[in-house]
């Protein structure tokens, strides 16, 4: 609950007013739809609006904002239980039916409003008395134009609003986080041995035995054994010459294992 106190300070004096219990959710939806552009700058178009028998809703509140964004508008009476889900439920509704909504907007504000309409941007407004932590955290991770709206009535003539949290994200800005999460994810395929590593051994058997008819191959009296495969066997191919080395000259051995050469 908001710490906000509001006193009356006509007279010179500091009458603090009483906060009054918590108005009923219709009153104050009627309350705001009546002030929508006053109260959430937002110019209202349609109360109770019918999702249709599929979806088998209906949005509190629709509106446009001065940017030509649509607006979807929910209230609660008391705490926000339920409320931001529903919310996004109805934006993906929104999302699906662009035709009605404009042809909406045509028949309350006129053809120049519906042809101006910005889609890529739809908002969310959810009024309620208090919000949870959990809620402020969750609207930060969804990443969606999400307005957290508090509302307090003192008597029966004061109404305090309090943006409990503002979160703008275009679509452009919502498909570069996919895709960057997308980049940051790193599939690791372990090495198991099979074909793959069969096949690699063979192609590199093939190219030593290409150095020369001089190239002889020779098993390892010894494999070891590795993580994977209790019996690899090992093959070392030498190639050295006829004749004795001469001053300059060596022989030569190539020696091949799993992942490493050595020349000597």
């Amino acid at each position: 609950m908001s710490g906000l106190r509001l006193f009356n300070v006509a007279g010179g004096g500091a009458a603090e007013v009483a906060t009054a219990t918590a108005m009923r959710e219709r009153h104050l939806q009627e309350l705001v739809e009546s002030n929508m552009e006053a109260l959430l700058g937002v110019r209202f178009l349609a109360s109770e609006y019918s999702t249709g028998p599929r979806r088998g809703g209906r949005i509190d509140s629709l509106g446009l904002d001065e940017n030509g964004s649509p607006v979807i508008v929910e209230y609660k009476r008391g705490q926000s239980a339920g409320v931001i889900p529903q919310g996004l439920f109805y934006l993906s509704w929104l999302a699906d039916h662009r035709a009605e909504f404009q042809l909406l907007v045509r028949e309350r504000l006129g053809a120049a409003a519906a042809a101006q309409v910005l889609w890529s941007a739809p908002r969310l407004i959810c009024v309620a008395e208090s919000f949870t932590r959990y809620d402020v955290h969750a609207v930060r991770e969804i990443q969606r134009n999400i307005d957290l709206v508090r509302y307090r009535s003192f008597g029966h003539e004061l109404l305090a609003l309090e943006t409990v949290i503002s979160v703008t994200s275009s679509a452009k800005e919502r498909r570069a986080v996919r895709k960057q999460d997308r980049a940051a994810t790193t599939i690791v395929q372990p090495c198991v041995a099979g074909e793959p590593l069969d096949e690699l051994r063979s192609a590199l058997d093939d190219v030593l035995v290409s150095l020369g008819d001089d190239v002889r191959t020779s098993p390892l009296s010894a494999a070891r054994s590795s993580a994977r495969s209790s019996s690899t066997s090992r093959q070392t191919r030498t190639r050295s010459t006829s004749s004795p080395a001469s001053p300059g000259t060596c022989g030569r051995s190539v020696t091949t294992a799993p992942g490493r050469w050595r020349c000597a």
